[in-house]
């Protein structure tokens, strides 16, 4: 499936258009609707219940963004809409929800975070939770995970939503958990074609990777992450076709800045 030409002429806003100084924490409802209001892009996460609803939440573990500690997977979909996002009054939401609240307007651009731990062959019930939530959803959708399996699964349970991978130079001391040669394998970016990906976003520190350049030469577009300035984002586009962002506001198509 072809990427739809939004996600090329619209900036993405990356976990949607958080500002956690003003209440709006990342991926929540809050943030939604001010990258909609916008006229952004948006990227969200989305991980696993335990009674196997996508939620979109970016962490595995609900420390960080919540008061609550442990695994995201240990806790149904009610248990975790019942949880509140540090720093704001809102509560962790359904994709179900946050395709409701889209409705369409702007790009959504879809990460389903890995749930093997290694970027291995797993279990597939996530894929097939986001495959559920998207069918019908007549919007701008597109999905992408750093695991190649992930995106296998994917083009298996929602065949007519774009896919990519998300993809980086995979360092191996910043991937502890993997080792070296699956690094190597992931930074040739050796999957696309299998898993029939039509784009890639790349981490923008390491766009003048040889790979990128062939992928690029064969007409798949780019998209990068994240970018946090108006000076990286120029740097970025030289090979990009378009940015995710955060911490700032790129030019939107629909108005110069956000709605709040």
């Amino acid at each position: 499936m072809t990427l739809p030409a939004g996600f090329l002429a619209t900036p993405i806003a990356h976990r949607a258009l958080h500002d956690i100084e003003q209440g709006i924490p990342e991926n929540s409802r809050a943030a939604i609707r001010r990258a909609v209001g916008a006229g952004y892009g948006i990227e969200i996460d989305v991980q696993l219940s335990s009674d196997g609803r996508a939620m979109v939440f970016h962490d595995g573990t609900l420390d960080r963004l919540t008061h609550a500690t442990g695994p995201v997977a240990q806790r149904s979909a009610r248990e975790l809409s019942d949880l509140v996002l540090r720093g704001s009054e809102d509560r962790i939401p359904t994709l179900a929800e946050v395709l409701e609240l889209v409705g369409g307007r702007v790009p959504l651009l879809v990460e389903v975070k890995d749930q093997s731990g290694a970027l291995s062959a797993g279990d597939d019930t996530l894929e097939r939770a986001v495959a559920a939530d998207l069918a019908g959803y007549e919007g701008p959708v597109a999905v992408m995970s750093f695991n190649p399996h992930v995106v296998a699964a994917l083009a298996r349970h929602a065949p007519d939503v774009p896919r990519g991978l998300t993809t980086c130079g995979y360092v191996p001391s910043q991937w502890t958990q993997l080792p070296e040669e699956t690094c190597a394998e992931l930074r040739a970016i050796g999957d696309f074609d299998a898993v029939g990906a039509s784009f890639i976003s790349h981490d923008w520190t390491d766009l003048g990777s040889p790979r990128v350049a062939e992928l690029k030469a064969r007409g798949v577009p780019i998209l990068c992450w994240t970018v946090k300035s108006p000076q990286v984002e120029a740097s970025a586009r030289r090979i990009a076709d378009n940015i995710t962002f955060e911490g700032y506001l790129p030019p939107a198509p629909d108005r110069d800045g956000p709605e709040d």
